[in-house]
């Protein structure tokens, strides 16, 4: 699932491929941008910001995408299989004399003006592997609603950018505390922990092709995607339920004995199991 630390190395994989060269290959598979054509310039870079790709091509344009859940960016060799997906997937292709950069099931993709680019990132808060963090202005986002969970207010982007719902369980996991638990309630020890132990998560992780939260060599994560296994410091079984509303809920998961504070409806966990089988059964 992509999150700040996957949005990372996308960007360093697109940087590596195309900055200083000369596109050669220019295809934009979207209505809106079908008559697009960047061969000739030069690419200049490609930078992360939060879960957000900037890359930013000579004459003054920047490419914005978003991986969303099922977006990925590949970069292939000269006569390399494309293994991203189906062809009728691809949204658009930048190449040059010898590598390929394909864009598949891209959600958001805009073309606009480098000096236009705060009007699709400029409200997101610290970066969490970017040169603008800043942990104290972070932890004051999350903190000035109190009455907010602190599962939605540590995906909120405007707070701080890059977690998604891998590390809200993980983190609300190390905290010791349920995604439920509003953020006011969060005791003040943990709550100063919080901004640098979530910093510390997707810096170790950025340059992993495994994300890896435990420190375990035969476990990668603690509770998220593990219902109904055993915690791993409890034994307790893992619990998963639904937590936003409309578009932005997300399954949760949490362990009730290492993690206090409250805890969902009664009925959650088996309505996200059900229809967890049912799209993917």
């Amino acid at each position: 699932m992509p999150e700040g630390d996957t949005v990372w190395q996308t960007a360093k994989r697109l940087h590596g491929a195309l900055a200083g060269k000369v596109l050669t290959t220019s295809d934009f598979r979207v209505p809106k941008y079908a008559t697009v054509d960047l061969t000739g310039r030069h690419v200049l870079n490609t930078v992360p910001r939060g879960k957000h790709l900037l890359t930013r091509v000579e004459g003054g344009l920047t490419l914005h995408t978003h991986l969303r859940m099922e977006g990925a960016w590949k970069v292939y060799g000269t006569g390399e299989r494309w293994k991203g997906g189906p062809a009728h997937q691809i949204r658009v292709i930048l190449g040059t004399a010898d590598r390929a950069a394909v864009g598949y099931r891209l959600q958001v993709m805009r073309l606009l003006r480098t000096t236009e680019e705060e009007s699709v990132v400029g409200h997101l808060g610290p970066d969490l592997l970017g040169p603008d963090w800043d942990p104290d202005l972070a932890l004051a986002h999350l903190l000035a609603d109190p009455a907010r969970t602190l599962g939605e207010a540590l995906l909120d982007q405007r707070n701080l950018a890059g977690i998604g719902n891998v590390y809200k369980s993980e983190l609300c996991f190390l905290l010791g505390v349920t995604p439920w638990l509003p953020v006011g309630a969060l005791p003040e020890d943990r709550a100063a922990k919080l901004p640098g132990l979530a910093q510390r998560l997707l810096e170790v992780n950025r340059d992993r092709p495994v994300r890896r939260t435990t420190g375990l060599r035969d476990q990668d994560l603690f509770v998220y995607g593990r219902a109904p296994r055993p915690c791993l410091r409890c034994h307790t079984r893992i619990r998963v339920a639904d937590q936003g509303d409309g578009a932005q809920e997300r399954p949760t998961y949490w362990c009730p004995t290492c993690q206090s504070g409250p805890a969902p409806a009664p009925g959650s966990p088996q309505r996200w199991r059900e229809r967890y089988h049912r799209t993917t059964n």
